[in-house]
């Protein structure tokens, strides 16, 4: 008889974003006349740039000509946006990372969530807490996990690396060195950054331990302290030690698109095994590339117009981030983030949990936020605020949270 696989049981009902579309749903169907500012799931708000489009209609053009037709990509990509990416993300940066260490995909999120294929069940596994929700939802899926504890909130076989306020919301140095380590900077819910000498002792202990860390730098366009790093190769002995993930969604407005990658260096080599040609076995056997189309609109995004326009998406969104700042600097409300990173952690008043004040926003002000317990544990009395949106609505919403504090 057919068996399932029961550590889908293990997670909660439903993902999180997924969940806060709900609510937003019931309250719209017994209030359909209020309008309602979503500064919640991380999604752009801005158009493509014109480098971007005009890549699309060419590259769209010549799959009409049999002379330019392209069918299935290369499994690791096209070597015009892979080469593009080495020169631009990492030479450029001091990194010594290659075209043929690089791996196209449809997403960031994708990728840190099958990322853990190439390791043993029996792994350790630690994660920042607050933490964003895909590293641990797919090591409970794979059955690395442990049992839930519901009055602790956490899994039995996964390191929970606390941050909070007291440590600047980056994770000490665990005392046991988990095999597995997700890192995530500028971090996704906290804004929060890791300057480059704290970031270089976990790469030291993860040599030391023979550890593996899986760096998440989907955000470092957003970047605007020197003293920051932008990837992890920036630091001494990465490539035998660590993983890291990139996206163009949040950079360049890629998320209606879907493009992204992973960078595992030769390198890396773990009981023996090199881990970019298990990720690329892994990758030729369950992908079957990203389109044509969106790598060259991926391409574009690396010229000098489209580095300019991606400063100018940026910008825009910072400057979201600065009017949040500012606007609530002189509430009840306690803020984080939002310098290097387009997200604002708050504190929440009164004592209230997030989800109290999710729905306390929601009714009182029509604003939508992500509370911070869908982020772990660590999340509980917290609050995230993007600035993914509209300029004149994240304007308002800052006009409605004032007035209903």
């Amino acid at each position: 008889m057919l068996k399932i696989n029961t550590n889908f049981q293990k997670l909660s009902g439903s993902y999180l974003f997924s969940a806060i579309a709900k609510k937003i749903e019931n309250y719209k169907n017994v209030n359909p006349d209020k309008d309602i500012i979503r500064l919640g799931i991380g999604d752009v708000t801005r158009p493509l740039t014109k480098s971007v489009i005009d890549a699309l209609h060419t590259s769209v053009d010549e799959m009409a000509h049999e002379e330019t037709f392209r069918g299935y990509a290369p499994d690791l990509g096209y070597s015009f946006l892979r080469e593009a990416i080495a020169k631009n993300d990492f030479e450029k940066r001091g990194c010594d990372i290659s075209a043929d260490e690089i791996f196209i995909s449809d997403g960031a999120k994708c990728d840190s969530g099958n990322i853990q294929e190439l390791f043993s069940l029996d792994n350790t596994v630690g994660v920042c807490d607050p933490v964003y929700p895909v590293y641990v939802d797919s090591n409970v899926m794979a059955g690395r996990a442990g049992d839930y504890i519901a009055d602790l909130s956490k899994f039995s076989n996964i390191t929970y690396m606390l941050c909070s306020a007291k440590n600047n919301f980056a994770p000490n140095l665990p005392e046991v060195m988990p095999d597995i380590i997700y890192l995530c900077f500028p971090n996704n819910p906290t804004g929060a950054t890791m300057k480059k000498s704290e970031l270089q002792k976990w790469v030291d202990a993860a040599n030391a331990s023979k550890s593996v860390i899986i760096y998440d730098a989907a955000y470092e366009a957003y970047i605007r302290e020197d003293d920051v790093p932008h990837s992890i190769y920036e630091c001494g002995g990465a490539k035998t030690c660590a993983i890291e993930l990139r996206s163009f969604s949040k950079t360049a407005g890629f998320t209606g698109l879907r493009l992204g990658y992973a960078v595992v260096p030769k390198d890396l080599i773990m009981n023996g095994y090199s881990l970019h040609d298990m990720w690329a076995r892994r990758h030729g056997t369950k992908y079957n590339g990203a389109p044509y189309i969106v790598q060259r609109a991926g391409e574009a995004v690396y010229f000098a117009q489209g580095q300019e326009e991606v400063k100018g998406l940026v910008n825009y969104y910072m400057q979201n981030c600065d009017t949040i700042l500012n606007g609530l600097k002189d509430t009840n409300l306690k803020l984080f983030g939002g310098i290097n990173a387009p997200y604002i952690w708050l504190k929440t008043p009164d004592n209230m949990t997030g989800w109290d004040f999710f729905d306390f926003l929601l009714e009182k002000a029509n604003v939508v936020g992500t509370p911070g317990e869908g982020f772990g544990p660590g999340g509980n009395g917290y609050f995230r605020l993007t600035a993914f949106g509209k300029h004149e609505n994240t304007v308002e919403a800052v006009k409605r949270i004032r007035n209903v504090l």
